[in-house]
């Protein structure tokens, strides 16, 4: 039985990284929104994925641990930014605009 909802052990798990880079961005993308356009946003969202793997994950020393936290971070990010848009429009009901 959980007595926590979020520790270091659940972002040590790429569910607990996917959650907790979801969490921070849509609580913070409001104030980056403000400021930049949409497109920042996923980069934004790469930084926070990275800076999370960076202390939470453990992929080895040199410039091969380095990849893989990048390789990492960009998966994580893309599925926070994929599991969002499944939970905010769960039917597929956005148009593109063509422009």
């Amino acid at each position: 039985m959980y007595n926590e909802l979020m520790n270091a052990d659940t972002l040590t798990s790429f569910v607990g990284l996917v959650a907790g880079t979801s969490l921070i961005v849509q609580f913070t993308k409001p104030f980056i929104k403000k400021y930049f356009s949409d497109v920042f946003v996923r980069f934004y969202t790469f930084i926070i994925a990275l800076f999370l793997i960076s202390i939470f994950g453990d992929t080895g020393p040199g410039i091969q641990g380095i990849l893989l936290k990048i390789i990492n971070a960009m998966i994580i990010s893309m599925s926070a930014m994929g599991g969002y848009e499944i939970l905010s429009d769960p039917m597929a009901t956005k148009m593109k605009v063509d422009r």
